[in-house]
Parts: structure tokens; sequence; C-alpha cells
């Protein structure tokens, strides 16, 4: 009996566990960070399928497990994009949410590995990124001195996802 119990209650919280697919344990700093950003106590989410053949199309890995719709009272609030990118010998875990108007809202940077280079997740730095719609609006992303590395990757990476949501708007996925 002790041992259905357990299995129920782990059943139960299955899907909590699984709610962001790739960043499990950082659940609780995307939450606060979608509703830090959109004004909301409660939000839904649910994973925009793309297809194998959009996908390799796709400058970014994107998935139905890291590229997120998001509404609120059944109403579009906007989209958040959950990734990887390589620091100098790790790598550091990062997010982008998007308006409805697929515009950048925010930038996060949740988990950093490095000693050197934490610098971008600085809220000054990230927010360069905001407003910005179109992989080539971010030529002018400042430089920081000691993350030289880490600067290229996360502009590399949001210029990437900018690209595949352009590709992704072209094809009605979005």
């Amino acid at each position: 009996m002790k041992k259905l119990s357990i299995l129920i209650a782990l059943l139960m919280a299955l899907p909590v566990i699984l709610s962001f697919g790739i960043m499990k344990g950082l659940e609780k700093k995307i939450d606060r960070e979608i509703k830090d950003e959109f004004e909301v106590s409660h939000y839904t989410h649910e994973g925009v399928e793309v297809s194998k053949e959009l996908q390799q199309q796709m400058p970014s890995r994107v998935s139905n497990d890291n590229f997120f719709r998001l509404k609120s009272e059944g109403e579009l609030l906007g989209y958040v994009y959950l990734n990887q990118a390589p620091s100098k010998t790790a790598e550091f875990d990062y997010l982008v949410i998007f308006d409805k108007d697929l515009a950048i809202a925010r930038t996060k940077v949740l988990v950093y590995r490095e000693e050197y280079g934490g610098e971008i997740g600085s809220r000054r730095w990230l927010r360069q990124f905001t407003g910005k719609s179109k992989a080539g609006e971010l030529d002018n992303i400042a430089a920081i001195s000691g993350a030289t590395i880490s600067v290229r990757s996360m502009k590399k990476a949001v210029k990437n996802i900018l690209s595949s949501i352009e590709i992704m708007e072209q094809n009605s996925v979005l």
C-alpha cells in the first residue's frame, strides 16, 4: 500500500517536473521571469510543433520541448525559448522571452558555469537585446572585457533563434 501511495504521488508530480523539458531544476526561475515580464500570476504554455524538415532549415534547435507559446486566460502573451550556449569550457543555460509580435521582451542567463565571463548575465548588458526582432539588428551589441567568448556565444544564439523565428513565420508555424 505504501509503494502504491508513493507511485501515485510521483505520477501526480510528473507534469510539474516535466513542465519545461530541457531546463529541469530551473522551472522556478523561468516561471518567475515569465510572470514578471507579462505581469500575470497564472499562464499556460504549450510546445510549438516544428516538422523535422523545417528544423533542418533553422540554425537553432527548436522543438516543442524548448520553444513554447504562452497564454493567459486564453489570450496569447508571447513565446519563450530555452536553450544552452557554449562558454569557454562549459555551457550556460539561457532563455529568451518574446512578446506576441515576436520581438524580444527579455533575455536571461539562467545558469553560468564558468569563473570568468559571468558578466553576460547582467540585466544591463542583456537589455541590449530587448525590442530586437530580426537577426540583423544585433550588430551593435557591446563587448565585455574578459567575456569575449560568452558574449559572442550569446549574440550568436540570439541571432540564430531570431533567424529561426523568421523561418517559422515564413512557413506559417507561428
